[in-house]
């Protein structure tokens, strides 16, 4: 945060900040931009420590997210401390150190009376998306009360810049909803970071096999390494043949799909045993086939889901418990002034081998 020198003539000084700005599609930058303020009483504004990149992020450079208009500030993760609250904050004060959650959530309302907080009247996902993001060095929280979560002492402050987003949308939209359950068969389709959490999170619930199918060789040892029970290698396109031979032609009871493109939700659809759920999380852009024609008499259910971060206070304490260590997907380490390469690296990850990258202010 600095001051702007020698404002123009009858002007106030402005506080300013660096801030990575989305421009419309396929443009981004650095840019100083003007200090957030309390515009409600339940606001808070936090100094950012460390954030992360998305994919949702991308989703928003390739133009798939038409309620991110040019001139926003990306991010919607990260962690922080309390720079100043407004008159109605009282879980909250300067100096403490917080989550910042994606979802915004009034507390109030119909949608977040009913646990629907992503549907928030006044709130919901919008951080970098419909108000400025993390992705600068101090971001306005609007709901402040119910929209941070305190990180407890002692706590690798670092593994927590995952509860943010990934590990409740895994773990909400995937896991839950695709009622994983004892000595099931869990098909996982994308390993990136949405699908690996998805994998970690999987594992409450015990099933019998969790299998991950992806492209990327890289990703596919990595997820062996965190407890899948088979990998398969999509890249001759041929993964539902495989994966019906590995369970001798019943499919799996819970296909996860993480990615967000038309072939690999088909491919969910190729793989579901009768009976079974399909639980989308990836963020689609374009309109997706469903084939009806086999389907609707396999007796299958979907679901499509935004996180709602319901299950947010719970993976806090699985982390704090050691339960799970969120910190296994971070692979790249970035000082803010070095951004543009933190999205270069984890925009290439087949190249990279980017997963999660951490950005410290």
């Amino acid at each position: 945060m600095y001051t702007l020198a020698n404002p123009g003539a009858g002007q106030k000084s402005v506080e300013l900040m660096r801030a990575l700005v989305y421009h419309g599609p396929g443009k981004k930058s650095v840019d100083e931009h003007a200090m957030p303020k309390i515009s409600s009483p339940s606001d808070a504004i936090v100094k950012m420590v460390k954030t992360t990149i998305c994919g949702t992020d991308l989703h928003i450079l390739k133009g798939d997210v038409a309620t991110c208009e040019p001139g926003r500030i990306l991010g919607h993760e990260g962690i922080g401390i309390v720079h100043e609250v407004g008159s109605a904050v009282a879980a909250f004060k300067t100096g403490d150190r917080v989550l910042v959650s994606c979802i915004s959530a009034c507390g109030t309302c119909e949608y977040c009376r009913r646990g629907i907080y992503s549907h928030c009247t006044t709130g919901g996902w919008i951080l970098g998306n419909e108000i400025d993001g993390t992705q600068a060095e101090y971001v306005r929280t609007p709901h402040a009360d119910t929209s941070l979560y305190k990180i407890p002492a002692g706590v690798d402050a670092e593994a927590l810049v995952m509860l943010s987003d990934i590990f409740p949308t895994s773990f909400e939209c995937g896991v839950l909803n695709g009622k994983v359950q004892p000595g099931n068969t869990v098909a996982i389709v994308g390993s990136g970071p949405i699908g690996l959490a998805a994998l970690l999170t999987a594992q409450f619930y015990s099933p019998a096999r969790i299998i991950m199918i992806d492209s990327d060789a890289n990703r596919l040892a990595v997820a062996k390494k965190l407890g899948a029970t088979d990998t398969i290698d999509n890249t001759d396109g041929k993964a539902a043949e495989k994966l019906m031979k590995l369970t001798d032609g019943r499919g799996v009871d819970t296909a996860i799909e993480a990615v967000g493109v038309p072939a690999t939700f088909v491919l969910c659809e190729d793989i579901v045993a009768p009976g079974g759920m399909i639980a989308n999380i990836g963020v689609h852009g374009e309109k997706v086939d469903l084939h009806l024609e086999r389907l609707w008499s396999q007796n299958i259910a979907i679901t499509t889901r935004l996180v709602d971060t319901a299950a947010t206070p719970m993976l806090l304490r699985t982390v704090v418990s050691g339960k799970v260590d969120p910190k296994q997907l971070i692979t790249h380490h970035f000082t803010f002034e070095h951004i543009m390469d933190a999205y270069e690296t984890f925009g290439n990850a087949a190249r990279t081998k980017a997963l999660k990258v951490i950005i410290e202010f």
